[in-house]
């Protein structure tokens, strides 16, 4: 018995001792970058810990693998911090809550994210990036409600499934030659597909730099390896320690070149003798179709510092990289350079207004300037989204940095980043791996639509029927003048500039003149004017709708207001015509009660009108009572089809209708009017 029990003992003890030294292997490979080969490691030891006696060290390990997890944007994350916080972690490093967040974030699960962030500002309340996740996850509601003019679509002819592809660069300042980074696999003459060796640090196929070009029809054509940077497929090493083309372990990708198209620059990262030394930034130069053997580009003296992610500025002397060099924010950092003769000097981090104590990544410059970059750091979707960054002019002491985050469509929940335009426009492609379950990273096209202003309506009588021979003048504040007929049916479009305050007077034989002015001032996108004129008549009486007074008074009521200021209108837009205003009941009640409330009505809107600037002169009020019904049109008819086209609404008709029908016939009679008189007001 003394022996089953010793050899149990010897056993565990073995155990033990192969599960501490799996997690200090583990945590050797987490500090050179090999986070996918760090994760099976430490998952390998999370099981075997008891988490009764080795409960402190149990939430190590998932934390642990939970940081691994995160770093390669795998969301089994969110699972591996669950798990230490389960384990009480978080009373060793409180920092767990910070990139639970993070990760949260990151899968869009924007309300436990800012729990999260709101743990860790508890004992940390300055730290920038738990401030601006937070805030980014109270935010996130307002900002999916804004809208861009930019239309996103997936750029499918650059895609294969399973694989990633990110990074897209234009070949110089030309757009018919692109270049990416993608861990696709090669066909080999024989028609199998070559297996790189996965990446330690991702656990993906290692990258290389693919390229394509557009034929004559404007179509990209087949995507194939860098010209030059690359031996065959077949040729490829399956453990090579050297440089050279046929480099089958090295990885390369994220590339900038000179506007010429001649010089890249790329990002290299190569094990020798099985040890992973870091990414570092190569160039290499174009000659006869194929690119030259690349040659290492010193940006600092000690070679243990790792750089990549190279951009170039238009003129060709200022780059931008990415660096963990010390100096900087923390995490992965911009940096730039300035061209001194053939080499490099003086590396600056960008400063506070770029990096932060997470990661800046993928710099981007507009041929205007501008700078464009990817950050988790920031106030953002989730994983990394693209900003915008301009130099604030206004501070000449200091450089100042004004950032915007490029919002819906480029970002979201998820990475988003490695943006680059065609030229000098606005179109363009970028990454991300939005949608995408395992988190292959694809490349989008994105377009910016020019904005289209347009002014478009009907010219009718006030009867609503087309006026063919109505003529448009447009006038706007950056000197147009126009004069346009509108088509036979009335209708007319014209397209309109921005920034422009617009006046357009409508006009048409025996017609009063109509007007309208808007502006196409701050806005943001296309827009379209519907302005419909109708042209009241000059030669016979128009019915003025929605005019209302209570029952037996003659006070106008709130609701008539809308029409009398239309009329106002009407007046200022004709200021030499004068008008009858006049006034009409039903035949209910005396005659003589019905021509003093008319009246009193009548002189209670020219009252208005008067109020509200019209000289009193232009205005003659009467009171007609019953003594003039309406004369039946063809639209009264088709509302009203028992009412024949000629037909006077006299008391001999109404009271030979239904009752129902007697109510509709007095409502037509009640109601306002106005004829022009004269249209020679204070013309002599």
């Amino acid at each position: 018995m003394k022996k089953i029990i010793y050899i149990l003992a010897a056993v565990l003890c073995l155990s033990g001792c192969s599960v501490q030294q799996r997690i200090k292997r583990a945590d050797k490979k987490f500090a050179i970058g090999e986070y996918y080969t760090a994760a099976d490691l430490y998952k390998s030891c999370y099981s075997r810990l008891n988490s009764k006696t080795e409960k402190e060290l149990k939430g190590y390990v998932a934390y642990k693998q939970g940081e691994c997890y995160r770093l390669i944007n795998n969301p089994r994350a969110v699972n591996c911090y669950q798990n230490a916080l389960r384990n009480k972690y978080h009373l060793q490093d409180s920092t767990i809550f910070l990139h639970a967040g993070i990760a949260l974030q990151y899968q869009g699960k924007y309300k436990d994210a800012a729990k999260s962030y709101d743990l860790y500002l508890q004992s940390h309340p300055d730290d920038y990036v738990a401030q601006a996740g937070k805030y980014a996850c109270l935010k996130i509601d307002e900002w999916r409600k804004e809208t861009s003019r930019y239309k996103v679509s997936e750029a499918k002819e650059f895609n294969q499934k399973r694989t990633s592809n990110f990074a897209p660069m234009f070949i110089g300042s030309q757009t018919d030659a692109l270049m990416f980074t993608s861990n696709r696999q090669e066909k080999q003459k024989s028609g199998k597909k070559t297996m790189k060796r996965p990446s330690n640090v991702t656990g993906q196929q290692l990258f290389q730099l693919y390229q394509t070009r557009k034929n004559a029809a404007g179509e990209w054509e087949e995507i194939e390896l860098a010209e030059g940077l690359y031996d065959a497929p077949e040729s490829q090493q399956e453990n090579d320690t050297t440089g050279g083309k046929a480099a089958g372990t090295a990885e390369m990708g994220v590339c900038c070149f000179t506007e010429d198209g001649r010089t890249m620059y790329f990002t290299y990262s190569k094990p020798i003798n099985g040890k992973d030394l870091g990414a570092k930034i190569y160039k290499s130069e174009r000659a006869s179709g194929e690119w030259s053997e690349p040659q290492e580009v010193k940006l600092f003296a000690d070679s243990s510092i790792t750089v990549g992610h190279p951009a170039l500025n238009a003129t060709g002397d200022t780059l931008y990289f990415v660096s963990d060099a010390p100096g900087g924010e923390g995490g992965k950092d911009i940096w730039c350079a300035e061209l001194d003769g053939s080499e490099w000097v003086n590396p600056q981090p960008l400063g506070k207004g770029i990096n932060t104590a997470a990661d800046e990544m993928y710099p981007y410059v507009h041929a205007d300037g501008t700078l464009y970059f990817a950050s988790n750091g920031h106030p953002g979707y989730g994983g990394l989204d693209i900003y915008k960054a301009e130099r604030d002019t206004t501070n000449k002491d200091s450089v100042v940095w004004v950032l915007y985050n490029m919002g819906a469509p480029f970002n979201g929940a998820g990475d988003d980043f490695g943006i680059t335009f065609a030229g000098n426009t606005q179109d363009g492609f970028f990454s991300s791996n939005r949608g995408d379950k395992k988190g292959f990273d694809k490349i989008y096209r994105f377009v910016l639509p020019e904005m289209e202003f347009l002014v478009e309506g009907m010219v009718t009588d006030e009867q609503g029927n087309p006026l063919s021979d109505a003529v448009l003048r447009l006038v706007g504040s950056d000197g147009t003048n126009s004069k346009l007929n509108a088509r036979r049916d009335g209708s007319y479009k014209i397209k309109l500039k921005k920034d422009v305050k617009y006046v357009m007077l409508a006009t048409a034989r025996g017609h009063l003149n109509a007007k309208e002015q808007w502006t196409t001032l701050n806005l943001k996108d296309s827009k379209t004017y519907t302005i419909n004129f109708a042209l009241s008549p000059i030669s016979r009486p128009v019915k003025m709708e929605n005019i209302f007074y209570e029952f037996g008074r003659w006070e106008i009521t709130q609701a008539s207001e809308t029409e009398l200021l239309h009329l106002v209108k009407l007046l200022q837009d004709n200021p030499n015509i004068t008008i009858e205003l006049s006034a009409h009941t039903d035949l209910v009640g005396n005659e003589e009660f019905n021509l003093e409330l008319s009246q009193k009505r009548a002189q209670s809107c020219c009252d208005f009108l008067v109020k509200h600037g019209i000289e009193p002169e232009r205005l003659t009020p009467v009171g007609y009572g019953k003594t003039k019904p309406v004369v039946a049109n063809k639209a009264i008819n088709k509302q009203y089809p028992f009412i024949p086209v000629e037909q006077v609404l006299d008391e001999a008709f109404i009271l030979s209708l239904p009752a129902d029908q007697q109510e509709i016939c007095n409502q037509i009679n009640r109601r306002t009017e106005f004829k022009v008189l004269k249209t020679t007001y204070n013309l002599y």
